[in-house]
């Protein structure tokens, strides 16, 4: 089968929540409805957009839903959020959030009810230096097809493209979070060739240069 590979621009925002709110959790995933958008947001930012929102439409599932949506159209609308949509004809079955190493406050899983605090990259030099990768998520029906090898392969190829020196990914151990490694195992990119740079407590930086 063929996959269509696009670049997230606003204009496919309509493709983007079609995807994250009727495929990309269908199997009763944890993450539901997740936007794919704490990477970018400082926790200042998240406290003020989505925190003060949540409580201020009641609370509970519903009032968080309704707050993480309004403050995901927002970032979608701005262009903010950046990556790829995997199409099976006119249909989104998977994404990838990459983007400029320094467009992003956290790297690697976490817990979504305790967002890590902001950490800045000590080690990126400049903006065009490192694309980032730090999430993949697939419709179910579709994992296992080689679908984030597509996808990181098109960040790879982009990014050379656009001038960076590196591709970073952050692997995690033991399965990643409940059992979920959404930022890709290691596997994947051990068969595009990229290589250990740093080993954290509980995830790893891989590197591939261009």
């Amino acid at each position: 089968m063929e996959y269509t590979i696009r670049k997230m621009s606003p204009e496919l925002a309509d493709d983007y929540f079609d995807f994250f709110e009727n495929r990309a959790f269908s199997d009763g995933s944890p993450f539901y409805p997740c936007y794919c958008t704490a990477y970018n947001m400082s926790k200042e930012r998240i406290d003020e957009e989505f925190v003060a929102r949540c409580k201020e439409y009641g609370g509970g599932d519903e009032g968080w839903k309704r707050a993480l949506r309004e403050c995901a159209d927002r970032m979608v609308s701005a262009g903010e959020v950046q990556g790829y949509l995997v199409y099976d004809r006119c249909i989104v079955v998977g994404w990838c959030n990459s983007n400029d190493r320094l467009n992003y406050y956290r790297v690697a899983e976490f817990d979504p009810s305790n967002v890590p605090a902001d950490k800045s990259c000590s080690y990126c030099k400049e903006k065009g230096f490192i694309k980032s990768v730090v999430c993949f998520e697939i419709a179910p029906g579709y994992r296992g097809k080689g679908i984030a090898s597509l996808l990181l392969n098109k960040v790879c190829e982009d990014a050379k493209d656009e001038g960076y020196t590196y591709v970073e990914g952050y692997p995690v151990k033991d399965g990643g979070y409940d059992g979920i490694a959404f930022t890709g195992p290691m596997k994947l990119y051990d068969k595009l060739g990229f290589e250990l740079y740093e080993q954290n407590r509980d995830y790893t930086i891989v590197r591939k240069k261009l």
